[in-house]
């Protein structure tokens, strides 16, 4: 796209839809962005805005995604100040009653983790049973993926009460059952299935996740700290969480505690991943039984060569380094592509995955 077009898109971004007739979008990438713009400018017109049909209509709390996914971190700031400010915006936010009639979901709880530190404490209070009741759904579903991925191996001379179809014992199924023979139809019936117990590990192996608090890494953040309370209730796994930008917040004393761990989140601001890396590194008591998941975009604020050797260092220890550019069910990441070639060639295993899939890769490292 030449000068000229790029100008243009943003004239029409800045003159708003009533400028259609004169100066179209001549580009569809923009359409997004011209209606956030409008769902706050608007504002801006005396005319009472009207009912609509159209279905790209936006509500507060898709607002407040969109604009964090199409703006740069200062335009939202400006863009987040002038409907808190300017604009009044504030129904979601001061709002108990209307909170409370809200749908709790993830793009609810997305909401109230960006913008935490403008509610009043009322509010406050509601948010937290809304950041609950998401976290807990959540851990429902991830704890599906993940407990019989981590629990263990089948302990073959074990019998269990517990009935998982990997640890099913057909053998010893068929042999109990064959007095239920059926020899006129020839069908077994079984009436009563047998289990193999769950192998327990000696020697449980360290978990330290390491979580990137950027806004671009929302979702990530998320489902670290559910995924991290998980990982403390298996016996096989110790399990440390920290949070970091240019600071260090370690959350491991409430990793248990999800709306504690969400809460204390401060999304935006630099990031310094050389020094979590570091950090993370004083954790080491045992490397060959620690696996340190570092979820990022990849983004240095830093040093991108101090990152390099931080992460050289620790491979070298023999710890299993895990870079997670994206953590979240569609696992589709934004990153730093060459940072991310460098440290596969450091060592580090790269990936952008699911929450399962991650599980199942730490379930073949401690295997």
């Amino acid at each position: 796209m030449g000068n000229k077009e790029i100008a243009l898109n943003r004239w029409r971004l800045v003159l708003g839809k009533y400028a259609d007739d004169t100066l179209p979008l001549p580009d569809e990438a923009y359409v997004e962005i011209d209606e956030a713009l409008d769902f706050l400018y608007e504002r801006e017109r005396d005319e009472e805005r009207g009912g609509s049909l159209s279905p790209s209509q936006l509500t507060v709390p898709v607002w407040i995604s969109k604009v964090r996914e199409l703006f740069p971190k200062e335009a939202v700031e400006v863009m987040e100040k002038h409907a808190l400010e300017k604009y009044e915006l504030t129904a979601l936010l001061e709002d108990k009653e209307t909170l409370q009639k809200l749908e709790p979901n993830m793009n609810l709880l997305r909401s109230i983790l960006q913008f935490k530190h403008h509610m009043k404490q009322d509010v406050l209070q509601t948010a937290k049973r809304i950041v609950a009741a998401v976290a807990e759904e959540l851990r429902r579903t991830l704890e599906q993926e993940i407990k019989p991925v981590l629990s263990g191996r089948p302990d073959r001379n074990r019998p269990s009460r517990v009935q998982m179809m990997r640890n099913f014992d057909f053998k010893k199924t068929v042999r109990k059952n064959l007095k239920h023979f059926d020899q006129e139809t020839g069908t077994l019936r079984i009436e009563k299935p047998y289990f193999y117990a769950a192998t327990r590990h000696q020697t449980p192996w360290r978990i330290i996740l390491a979580v990137d608090e950027s806004g671009s890494m929302l979702d990530a953040v998320i489902h670290s700290a559910v995924m991290a309370g998980i990982f403390a209730s298996l016996p096989a796994l110790r399990t440390d969480l920290f949070i970091f930008d240019t600071d260090i917040v370690d959350l491991t004393d409430r990793i248990q505690d999800p709306v504690e761990t969400l809460l204390s989140v401060q999304l935006g601001g630099g990031t310094y991943i050389a020094g979590a890396l570091r950090y993370a590194s004083q954790k080491l008591e045992a490397p060959q039984q620690t696996i340190v998941v570092l979820v990022t975009d990849l983004y240095e604020g830093g040093s991108y060569a101090e990152m390099y050797r931080e992460a050289r260092r620790m491979v070298e220890s023999g710890a299993k380094l895990i870079v997670l550019t994206s953590l979240d069910p569609e696992a589709q990441p934004f990153y730093d592509k060459q940072a991310a070639q460098k440290m596969a060639a450091l060592g580090a295993h790269v990936a952008a995955l699911t929450p399962g899939r991650l599980a199942q890769w730490i379930a073949e490292i401690i295997s």
